[in-house]
């Protein structure tokens, strides 16, 4: 007798059963997992081969400037991965050559500021689109998302116009006061996770006397926290090595107020034979280096965070 798989109200034999579970499976999926892992040894082995090899070829770069960082100044360019003459004096001398400490702490301050800002001000623009229903809602959301086809430079000469009426050239603001009004990538992403949430939570706070704010702060916001932390993830990243809006809004004579990448690229003229340098580069590499560092660090910890906002960010409603 065949064996059977049996559900309320249902029997069906489990052939069938298997069938139909394996029916429920999209092809793309089975296609991608036959891909991923292979079923041979000898697939497993040049899988293994080619992940080596572009990892290789994604590290070399960090390799280059880790051995640049250790030579003297003759030998900085010479592609050698391996130093012909070790001076680690040169992580010391960085801070009497370069106010490497200011410029770092300005670009933590600065980059936390507006991934903060930008990562609340567009939680809460994405939480309205997502839950509140309201006449050409569509139509809002969409010219939301079509100011991401603006090109950056259509849009610099009129903000940095309002930041010169406004007053703030010269300061911290420019740098992160746009982020105080969402940004449409930011605000589709989260929209996109609220959507996944079940209304029925939102539905039943509101009966318990729950306020608008407190749907958002209270169910929606500790239910995102993974793709809120993704999306600081990527401001503070975009923040930290903004060189165009430092470049332009910071004060050019006041040195100790630049920030990281600014300062690497003033270090850049200030080592160059052509500017009356002595090509110190070694000290532009050593500050990369270190520059690069926090940026690690922050993914290191995020990096749960940052997989599974990854993950969720394909909701749909």
């Amino acid at each position: 007798m065949a064996t059977s798989l049996q559900t309320p109200g249902v029997s069906r034999p489990a052939p069938e059963a298997a069938a139909a579970i394996a029916a429920t499976v999209p092809k793309r999926s089975r296609w991608r997992r036959s891909i991923a892992q292979p079923k041979t040894f000898a697939g497993r082995i040049v899988l293994t081969i080619v992940l080596i090899f572009f990892a290789l070829l994604f590290l070399y770069p960090f390799a280059w400037l880790l051995a640049a960082s250790f030579k003297p100044r003759g030998e900085v360019f010479d592609n050698a991965l391996i130093p012909k003459t070790f001076v680690p004096e040169n992580y010391l001398e960085v801070w009497n050559q370069l106010p490497l400490m200011s410029w770092m702490w300005n670009s933590i301050a600065i980059a936390f500021i507006a991934a903060t800002a930008v990562a609340v001000s567009s939680s809460i623009v994405a939480f309205g689109f997502a839950y509140f229903r309201f006449p050409l809602r569509n139509t809002l959301f969409g010219l939301v998302l079509a100011t991401m086809m603006l090109p950056g430079a259509v849009t610099m000469i009129p903000i940095y116009l309002i930041w010169k009426e406004t007053g703030f050239l010269g300061t911290w603001v420019p740098l992160w006061g746009m982020n105080l009004f969402g940004s449409a990538f930011y605000i589709f992403l989260q929209r996109q996770f609220f959507l996944g949430l079940p209304k029925e939570l939102f539905e039943a706070a509101r009966l318990d006397g729950a306020s608008y704010w407190g749907l958002f702060w209270r169910i929606a916001m500790p239910l995102s926290v993974p793709s809120f932390v993704i999306v600081f993830l990527f401001e503070f990243q975009a923040s930290w090595n903004n060189l165009q809006a430092a470049l332009i809004y910071l004060n050019a004579g006041d040195v100790d107020e630049f920030t990281a990448p600014l300062g690497i690229a003033y270090a850049m003229t200030k080592y160059s034979p052509t500017a009356g340098g002595h090509g110190d580069y070694q000290y532009v590499m050593v500050a990369s280096l270190l520059v690069t560092l926090p940026m690690l660090i922050l993914f290191a910890f995020g990096q749960r965070y940052f997989i599974e906002g990854v993950a969720t960010q394909g909701r749909k409603g």
